[in-house]
C-alpha cells in the first residue's frame, strides 16, 4: 500500500510535466524536447537554492522562471532563426545539460537533511492531526503524513490545472490555441504568431520545471540525469488521458492528462513490483507508450470493420 501511495504521489507530481507537454504537443503540435532539460533545470535550481539556505517556496518559483526562460529560448531559436522545432529543442536541451552541472556544481545534490516544501506539508499535518499518525489500510500501516502529502500534491495539481484551463480560455489563450490550429488565419487577424509560440513554449517549460522542482524535493535529491526519457513520459500521459476521456473539451483533456500520468506511473510501478529489472525501466516506458499510441488506432479500425459488416 505504501508503494501505491508513493506511485500515485509521483504520478501527480509528473502530471505537472504532462500539463506542460500538453501545451507544446497538443496546442502547438510542437515536439519540444527542451522538456528533458527543463525538468532537470527546475530540480537543479531548487536543490542548489535550498542547500544555499533559501526558502523552498522561493526556490520553486525561481525554478519555474528558469524553465520559462528555457522554453522562451527554444521558441526564439525556432521562430526568429527559423530552425526546425525539434532541432531547436535539442539545441537548448543539450546546452541545459552543462547549465545544470554549473548550477549544481556537481552531478547530484542531496536534500535529505534540508527543509523542503514537503517539510512544510508534514508540519501542517502535525497541526491538523487529530492524534492518529498511522492508518491501517488492507493490512498495511500507512503514516498519516503520506496521505497528507498526497492531498497537498493533489490540491497543487488541481490549482495549476484550473489556472491552465482559465488561461487557455482567455483572449490570449484563445489566440495561442488558434495559432496552433491555423497560423495563417490568426496571422491575418493581426496576431503575432511568433510571440504566441514563444510564450506557449515558455509556459510549457515553466510547468515542466515546476514538476522537476517538486520531484527533487519529494525524492530528496536532484540529479543531472533525471530528465532522460521525461518527454516520453509526458507524451504517454497525454495520449493515455485522451484514450480514457471521450469528451474532447479543453477541461476534460487536461483532466485526462493528469489521470494519464497517474495511471502510467501505476503501470510502471506494477511492472517493477512484478519483478521487472529496474534497468529495463526506460524499455518498459517506451513499450507502454508504443501500446498507448497503437491501441486506439487498432480499436478504431476494428470498430469501423464491425460497422461495415453490419
Amino acid at each position: 500500500m505504501s508503494l501505491l501511495i508513493g506511485a500515485v504521489t509521483i504520478g501527480l507530481i509528473l502530471a505537472l510535466l504532462a500539463l506542460g507537454i500538453f501545451i507544446s504537443f497538443r496546442i502547438f503540435n510542437f515536439p519540444d524536447i527542451t522538456a528533458e532539460g527543463s525538468i532537470t533545470l527546475g530540480a537543479s535550481i531548487t536543490a542548489s537554492l535550498i542547500v544555499a539556505g533559501y526558502n523552498p517556496l522561493a526556490a520553486t518559483l525561481v525554478a519555474m522562471l528558469g524553465g520559462f526562460l528555457a522554453g522562451a529560448l527554444t521558441g526564439i531559436i525556432h521562430t526568429k532563426f527559423e530552425i526546425n522545432g525539434l532541432l531547436s529543442g535539442i539545441l537548448v536541451m543539450t546546452a541545459l545539460y552543462s547549465v545544470n552541472l554549473h548550477v549544481m556544481g556537481k552531478s547530484n545534490v542531496p536534500l535529505m537533511s534540508e527543509k523542503t516544501l514537503f517539510t512544510y506539508f508534514t508540519d501542517l499535518d502535525k497541526i491538523f492531526s487529530s492524534g492518529t499518525h498511522t492508518y491501517n489500510v488492507m493490512g498495511s500501516t500507512i503514516p498519516q503524513k503520506d496521505f497528507f502529502i498526497l492531498a497537498c500534491i493533489f490540491f497543487m495539481v488541481i490549482v495549476f490545472g484550473i489556472l491552465l484551463v482559465l488561461f487557455l480560455k482567455s483572449n490570449l489563450g484563445t489566440a495561442m490555441r488558434a495559432t496552433g490550429n491555423n497560423q495563417q488565419m490568426i496571422r491575418a487577424l493581426g496576431v503575432n504568431t511568433k510571440a504566441m509560440i514563444i510564450l506557449g513554449l515558455a509556459i510549457s517549460n515553466a510547468l515542466v520545471a515546476l514538476s522537476g522542482s517538486v520531484l527533487a524535493q519529494f525524492q530528496g535529491f536532484a540529479d543531472v540525469q533525471m530528465g532522460i526519457g521525461m518527454l516520453v513520459w509526458g507524451l504517454a500521459s497525454v495520449i493515455i488521458g485522451e484514450a480514457l476521456i471521450t469528451e474532447k473539451s479543453l477541461g476534460f483533456l487536461i483532466t485526462g492528462a493528469v489521470f494519464g500520468s497517474v495511471i502510467f506511473r501505476l503501470l510502471v510501478a506494477g511492472a517493477l513490483r512484478l519483478g521487472m529489472n529496474p534497468n529495463d525501466l526506460k524499455l518498459i516506458t517506451a513499450l507502454f507508450v508504443f501500446i498507448a499510441l497503437v491501441l486506439p488506432k487498432i480499436l478504431k479500425k476494428n470498430a469501423k470493420k464491425g460497422l461495415e459488416i453490419k
